[in-house]
């Protein structure tokens, strides 16, 4: 039994394929989970720790040993993993979540064990107002972000004074901030699977820059060098054993400088868009695979395909001022998802080459324009 943490449909879909039976937690009941076949939902809060294991403990499968909680988001990764622990389940160890999401603690440990000859500059930044003096301290361009936030929240790319100053006016007066050196270089999201210690790259994909340190999408395949992959490989697979990430889906942020790749950040759960990219471009089913693993199922077969795939985010107001450019974007060749709900907007697509991707997506997000 899988039992999913408020997930998207294309969780529960994956469950499926795994040959799980996918059961939905979620405070309301879950339209989703009925369209997409899951179990009736489990009515509850699974932010509230005693509420979520208090409910589980009922599930025949879970008091057999026979389930696993998964929560494959920023918001709902730690609950899982504290649910596994607390009802004695498989899945990722809370130390190896929370590790993860301490971008200070983490950056700390990978400059002094991974990179001692050449460290990311970085800083804490407590107070907003000490954020132009800190980054002058880094020196520009250089990145400010939340120490523990997710999925591009709060991040922000200063290139000047002015930028600084701009920000310390835009967080919270008291605050938590990680200020670090700009890596200069083409950027990889990295997705792998590990099991009993053992990490297996699944695949990557490239992240397009957008403006002011933006990102304004990601595509796949990426073609890299023998070298230059067994790399972020190690790279990868040394940041999640020096958190003691064990079992479980991660997604690693890499940037490929002069100096060779530097991690940027990551976490413990799959990308949010990323397992999409590869499942239509490689066949590699990266959600079913982590589901598979960690209640001990056979891999779901392997459906090999060689296309490019792509997402577009929509940095303007997502609400098309006529209501056919929706239905037009969506019939441009290749475009498979139209997504125009808050807080990020994407075009989803596929295509026989990169150019092809490249021009099927800048033409659905114009008709949208």
């Amino acid at each position: 039994m899988a039992i999913l943490l408020s997930p998207r449909p294309a969780v529960i879909a994956a469950a499926r394929r795994a040959g799980a039976r996918p059961v939905v937690v979620a405070p309301v009941a879950s339209v989703p989970s009925v369209r997409e076949g899951a179990e009736r939902p489990v009515r509850t809060d699974w932010r509230d720790h005693r509420a979520l294991t208090g409910e589980l403990a009922r599930l025949a499968a879970v008091r057999d040993g026979r389930a696993a909680v998964f929560g494959f988001d920023a918001a709902s990764a730690l609950a899982a993993a504290r649910a596994n622990e607390a009802l004695g389940l498989p899945g990722t160890p809370s130390g190896a979540v929370t590790a993860l999401m301490d971008k200070a603690a983490l950056r700390a440990r990978t400059n002094t064990l991974l990179h001692p000859g050449h460290p990311v500059s970085f800083a804490r930044c407590g107070r907003a107002d000490l954020l132009p003096f800190i980054a002058d301290l880094i020196g520009y361009p250089c990145v400010v972000k939340p120490r523990a936030g997710a999925d591009g929240e709060g991040v922000r790319g200063l290139t000047g004074p002015a930028d600084a100053r701009a920000a310390a006016r835009a967080y919270p007066e008291i605050t938590d901030l990680l200020v670090e050196e700009f890596l200069e270089g083409p950027e990889l999201t990295v997705e792998a699977l590990s099991r009993g210690g053992r990490h297996r790259v699944l695949g990557w994909t490239h992240r397009l820059p957008g403006p002011r340190l933006t990102t304004a999408g990601h595509q796949l395949p990426v073609p890299l060098d023998p070298r230059p992959a067994a790399s972020v490989r190690a790279l990868v697979r040394r940041v999640l054993d020096l958190v003691r990430h064990r079992d479980g889906p991660s997604h690693t942020e890499v940037i490929l400088t002069a100096r060779g790749p530097r991690l940027v950040e990551a976490h413990a759960r799959p990308g949010v868009l990323e397992p999409d990219l590869l499942r239509l471009a490689t066949g590699i089913d990266v959600l079913a695979l982590a589901v598979a693993a960690c209640l001990d199922l056979p891999a779901p077969p392997l459906h090999p395909r060689a296309t490019h795939a792509g997402v577009r985010y929509v940095d303007f107001p997502p609400t098309p001022s006529r209501p056919t450019a929706l239905a037009a974007a969506r019939a441009v060749p290749g475009v498979l998802r139209v997504h125009l709900s808050h807080p990020h907007p994407y075009i989803l697509a596929t295509a026989p080459t990169a150019t092809a991707l490249t021009t099927t997506l800048t033409r659905a997000t114009s008709l949208l324009r």
